[in-house]
């Protein structure tokens, strides 16, 4: 084994034994321990915190400590499932897009399953969307970022306001999204190997607590506002797509990217190899080189 790949083979060692930490078949102490992790950058002097609501939705502002551009918002959908999660996990990610692009990032607290199952983080996500259009931005002012199923929910969101024939966001930015809930890829066989990550049993588990349904290729999990990958595109802003190659949802942005090729969406995939599920988490360089690429795409969509 060469030097590079037995040193990403023993990153992903690290990571699958973290991700191992902090995941839990109880619930709530995988919540609790999800937050542990996010509340270590409680301290961070670079960056402000600041905590809302709207309309009962919990959420925060993360803002660097630093003249920024004030014009345009991130909107950030957090990970975990649809069953875990929160604007606190979330700053793993929304720190370093708020860093990387000196813009206020909102990130919110949707209700979350199995206690909330689908449609609860729909009607959420509409919920503050509309909380900005009321405090003044335009359609055109916000950015839609999510992970996993951050990403997930993210396409929902504009597929929801293209049928409601509303303006949609100015770009999209999703990291390793979770877009077919069939589960019908073809990495979730070839990967399944080697993500350190997830796993056929955790996203099955995943799947039945937010839709009800087992994983299997129904007509329901087909629904678009649940796998977002079997819907129509037209019209679709800008989207930026980031996938590691070592994970089992490798073909939900594959697949994802050439069907809004095929919508004539302007989208742009990045494959990274020897990555995992939402690798921009992680405190190392090709994390931090992902982190600038999407604000890059940021900034050439906002010129």
């Amino acid at each position: 084994m060469a030097y590079s790949e037995k040193r990403n083979q023993n990153l992903m060692n690290l990571i699958k034994g973290m991700h191992g930490f902090v995941e839990s078949a109880d619930i709530e102490k995988h919540r609790h321990s999800q937050n542990q992790l996010g509340s270590l950058l409680r301290n961070n002097k670079e960056v402000t915190y600041t905590e809302i609501t709207m309309g009962g939705i919990h959420g925060e502002w993360v803002s660097v400590n630093r003249a920024h551009m004030k014009k345009y918002v991130i909107l950030y959908c957090h990970g975990g499932g649809y069953s875990t999660g929160s604007c606190l996990y979330g700053r793993t990610l929304t720190t370093k897009l708020a860093m990387t692009t000196s813009m206020d990032v909102l990130s919110f607290d949707y209700r979350l399953a199995p206690e909330h199952p689908y449609p609860a983080a729909l009607k959420d996500a509409l919920k503050v969307w509309d909380y900005l259009m009321l405090l003044g931005y335009g359609a055109r002012d916000i950015i839609l970022a999510g992970d996993s199923a951050g990403g997930n929910l993210a396409l929902t969101l504009v597929l929801r306001l293209n049928e409601q024939k509303r303006l949609l966001p100015r770009g999209l930015i999703l990291m390793s999204p979770w877009t077919d809930l069939t589960s019908s890829g073809e990495s979730h066989i070839s990967r399944a190997d080697v993500d350190p990550v997830l796993s056929k049993e955790y996203i099955d588990r995943m799947i039945l607590a937010y839709t009800g349904e087992k994983a299997k290729k129904t007509k329901n999990l087909q629904n678009p506002y649940i796998s977002p990958l079997f819907g129509d595109f037209t019209g679709f802003p800008p989207t930026y797509i980031q996938v590691g190659d070592n994970e089992i949802l490798l073909s939900d942005s594959l697949r994802l990217h050439e069907k809004m090729v095929k919508a004539n969406v302007s989208v742009k995939l990045d494959h990274f190899m020897g990555m995992w599920h939402v690798f921009q988490m992680s405190p190392f360089k090709t994390a931090y080189e992902a982190m600038d690429k999407n604000a890059e795409f940021i900034y050439d969509i906002c010129r």
